[in-house]
């Protein structure tokens, strides 16, 4: 294993196969933070080349946290296929790369090899790839995951209905999830960001959605995004959820941040089979982000996008419906612009798309980062365009409760009229039923919210 190289007459030497995963990394001002960034572009090269002649086997050998010490790093190395790994461990990581790359590498064969990759392999070769490349190497990998309904169909583009409210208001909230349904918004999940983290005001949210979609038939799930323990005590006590949701991060230390194990999730994904309104095998909803790691001193003195990747190595552990990374949620302490944003948007939908999962992106920034909605807008169309699974719709694009821009509800079906995208299936006939679309287009209907109000009271 050679951790050195020559270019252009300079001498580099790296420390660890760690520290040329970090220096190899684009540029991030998490990293530069953590004070693990590459000095130079000229380095940042260097270490590309390093890593791009490491095995996969030695990235194996090496992982971000020890084996011993660390419960993520346990179950991304047990996951793993033996026999697809005893088939490419000898492979370099410029030769994953170009694999996955070539024109002649189907969905069906990456499916296969992704059972031999861990989390570092999957980050050292997207640190390899341009944009374009990240794009180009997702778009080649479908995941097909259900719950009430089945996402990640190709050809669908699907959302997060997003309804959340800065008192948790049920009459805003189901106003916001009204306007959101008739604009074709929701078929991923009808997902709200609670204000109060208890068990009943968890109860009376999930109550509300399941009247309201019971009512009108619509074929989605929800879930209320509190923690994870206060909503297994309210579908224990009989809450109506449709799936089960946590932020997740890459380390057992991270995760004892956010109040989470292994076998916490092992629980709630169990309580989901069991009692959650789900027709189907997958009931666990994941978010995850760059920096999570480094904001609780927990990334190990590893880059973010390593980390990044062993959170969907966790995930995968448990065969989630939906994962999505909230990319630009933290701010430009992690990612300082818009360039940064882009780039880590492309970088965390390719590994989870490689990683298996049915991967969304909440294409988000904040107020005191360098970015603006025209740069989220790029973003969004360019991760549509590499087969992002969903995106988030959140009224007007303004979260008046997480206090963050993200993207509204015009921008999922704009994107869906313009790359010929289309809802979950199951949500396209309902829409056609309710008059809001008609041959794949939206009607004249879609986007009044009053088509529901003859029989609602909010």
């Amino acid at each position: 294993m050679i951790l050195k190289v020559t270019l252009s007459g300079k001498h580099y030497q790296f420390k660890s196969v760690k520290d040329v995963m970090a220096k190899a990394n684009e540029e991030k001002s998490g990293d530069t933070l953590a004070g693990i960034a590459a000095g130079s572009m000229q380095e940042r090269v260097a270490a590309k080349i390093v890593l791009s002649q490491l095995t996969l086997k030695d990235l194996y050998d090496h992982p971000a946290v020890d084996y011993d010490h660390d419960e993520v790093t346990r179950m991304i190395i047990d996951d793993l296929n033996p026999l697809v790994f005893g088939q490419i461990k000898n492979w370099t990581v410029e030769q994953l790369r170009e694999w996955l790359l070539a024109t002649t590498t189907t969905n069906e064969m990456i499916h296969y090899l992704s059972q031999g990759l861990t989390a570092e392999m999957i980050a050292g070769v997207c640190k390899l790839m341009t944009n374009l490349d990240l794009i180009t190497a997702a778009k080649k990998i479908t995941n097909e995951k259900t719950a009430n309904t089945t996402i990640g169909r190709p050809g669908t583009f699907s959302s997060r209905l997003q309804p959340n409210h800065p008192a948790d208001n049920l009459r805003g909230i189901m106003a916001s999830t009204m306007e959101g349904l008739s604009m074709g918004i929701g078929d991923a999940v009808i997902g709200l960001n609670p204000v109060n983290d208890n068990v009943s005001g968890v109860s009376t949210i999930l109550k509300a959605f399941d009247e309201f979609i019971t009512r009108w038939q619509v074929p989605t799930q929800t879930c209320v995004l509190a923690h994870v323990t206060t909503q297994m005590q309210a579908i224990e006590k009989g809450a109506p959820a449709g799936l089960i949701f946590q932020s997740i991060a890459g380390s057992e230390k991270a995760n004892t941040a956010f109040g989470i194990n292994q076998q916490l999730i092992t629980d709630a994904n169990t309580l989901g089979q069991e009692k959650c309104r789900n027709k189907g095998t997958n009931v666990m909803y994941f978010e995850t982000g760059q920096g999570s790691e480094l904001s609780a001193d927990a990334n190990f003195n590893a880059d973010q996008v390593t980390m990044e990747a062993r959170c969907y190595g966790f995930a995968r552990h448990f065969d989630p419906f939906i994962v999505n990374t909230v990319v630009g949620f933290i701010g430009p302490e992690y990612l300082y612009d818009a360039k940064q944003v882009t780039r880590a948007g492309l970088e965390d939908h390719f590994m989870g798309k490689l990683s298996g999962l049915a991967m969304g992106c909440d294409v988000c920034y904040t107020n005191h980062m360098n970015a603006d909605q025209n740069d989220i807008e790029n973003l969004a169309v360019l991760l549509a365009t590499a087969g992002c699974t969903y995106i988030m719709g959140v009224p007007q694009a303004d979260d008046v409760m997480l206090n963050y821009q993200s993207t509204g509800f015009q921008e999922t079906a704009t994107i869906r009229e313009l790359l010929n995208r289309r809802p979950i299936a199951e949500f396209e006939t309902w829409m056609e039923k309710m008059g809001l679309s008609k041959n794949g287009h939206l009607t004249d209907k879609a986007g009044d919210a009053s088509i529901f109000m003859e029989r609602e009271s909010i």
